[in-house]
Formats: structure tokens, sequence, C-alpha cells
């Protein structure tokens, strides 16, 4: 059996520092919570937003273990704007497997999008962005995954060990269930030294500064031979000057 390794959280105090110093932060579930004042009853209603996910059609590998939705939003100091639904894209140079792309993916309901504790959500990530790279509005996607075992074996990350293109990366993880797998690993993107761990905790959070480090995550199989399971995680992106694709970069 491969060993799980914990994730070395942070106090929310040293987020800020954590996350220019080494280039990635985690921070627990309660730290999470005091940093967005969220109340339980907050998370039970934006873990809705999972319950209604549709297949993500465009996985090169032939898989149908992921499902997903997407939304674009301009996060400028405690301003989020919406952006009307557009594709996601990424450079090939990130993104061997799915890059060159334009990918419509279904859109985050809207029930979801009015939610305050999702507002406070984005402000809080532009505030960390702000914080690394200077105040300044920022162009964020935000994804809705669910990756499944229903045909044996999910994946994460297909594409690999990659960056995103983009400044900050958010990785919450919403829920595991029945799985074993799923290690996150974080790897300094032009230097030896990387970091493994599993996410268990939900609502627990991984901040990557994209430009110092790559990322992925192994994939998931299910706890018990045959049965189903999954993991959700919300992952939010911070991109100054532009979102990718529309000329910026």
């Amino acid at each position: 059996m491969t060993p799980e390794f914990p994730p070395p959280y942070v106090p929310l105090a040293e987020l800020d520092r954590a996350l220019s110093d080494t280039g990635f932060a985690l921070l627990d579930p309660v730290s999470v919570s005091r940093w967005l004042a969220a109340t339980p009853p907050e998370w039970r209603e934006l873990q809705q937003a999972w319950d209604d996910l549709p297949p993500d059609e465009y996985l090169k590998d032939g898989g149908r273990y992921r499902k997903r939705r997407h939304g674009c939003f301009v996060v400028d100091g405690e301003r989020v704007d919406f952006v009307p639904h557009r594709a996601h894209w990424q450079p090939v140079e990130y993104n061997a497997l799915h890059g060159g792309m334009q990918r419509w993916f279904q859109p985050l309901l809207p029930q979801t999008l009015a939610l305050p504790l999702w507002q406070r959500l984005l402000v809080r990530l532009g505030e960390a962005a702000s914080a690394l790279r200077g105040a300044q509005p920022w162009y964020t996607e935000a994804h809705t995954f669910r990756i499944d075992t229903a045909g044996g074996i999910g994946r994460p990350t297909p594409e690999g060990a990659h960056r995103d293109g983009v400044d900050l990366v958010a990785v919450f993880l919403v829920a595991r269930q029945g799985i074993k797998g799923g290690e996150s690993r974080v790897f300094e993107a032009h230097g030896p030294r990387g970091q493994r761990f599993t996410l268990q905790e939900p609502w627990s959070l991984l901040l990557l500064d994209d430009q110092r480090v790559i990322h992925e995550t192994t994939p998931i199989q299910p706890a018990v031979p045959g049965a189903y399971g999954w993991r959700d995680t919300l992952v939010v992106t911070c991109r100054a000057g532009g979102f990718p694709g529309d000329g910026s970069d």
C-alpha cells in the first residue's frame, strides 16, 4: 500500500509569506473558513453545485471519468464582475494534451454565482494574487470538477505535471468518497525540490504560484474494487492582464 503524506498546512497568518517563499501554501479547513468568514450552512449550500455537473466532452484519452462546469470573472479589489460565458483555452506549452483547443464547458449555475460565499471566495483569492504580484484586476476562471471511478480509474490531471499559464492557482478539495489515490504533487518549475501529500479534509486549500511551480494529482481508484467513488474539487485561477487566448499571451 502506498503511504499517504499529510498536507504541510501553514497558519493562516503565514499564508502570504509561505506562498511567496516556497511557491505554494496549504490551509486546513478551519483556516479556510476563517479566511472566508464561511459558516457550515454556507459550505453545504455551495457544495450543492457538485450535484449537477455534466460530462467533460473534450477528454482526448477517451475517458468518461470527469464532469465539470466553468465560469469567468474579473476580480478587482472587492468588486467581482461576471464575464459572459466563454471558452476555456490553454496554450500547448502548458497543456500538451488539451492545449490549443477552445473548450466550451457548460457554465456554472446562476444559483452558485449568487451565493455570498462565492463572491467572498473570489475576492479573497484576488487578494492573495495581489499580495503575490501587486494589486490589479484579476482575470479569474473557476472550474467545478468531479473525477469518478465509474470506469475503474479516474485521472484528475490527465495532462500530467503542468503549469496553467496563470499567476495563482487555487485547488479546494470539496469531497472524497470511496477512493484511494489522488495524491497532490508540487515541484519547483526550475529546481529539484518537490512535495507530495494527500488532501483528505473537505474544504482544505492548496494555493500555487503558477510561475514558480508545476503540479499534478495522481489517478484515483475505488477503495473497494468495482465500487463507485469520486473526488470533487474547485479549481480557481487568477491571471494578470487578460484571459489566456484573448491576445494577452
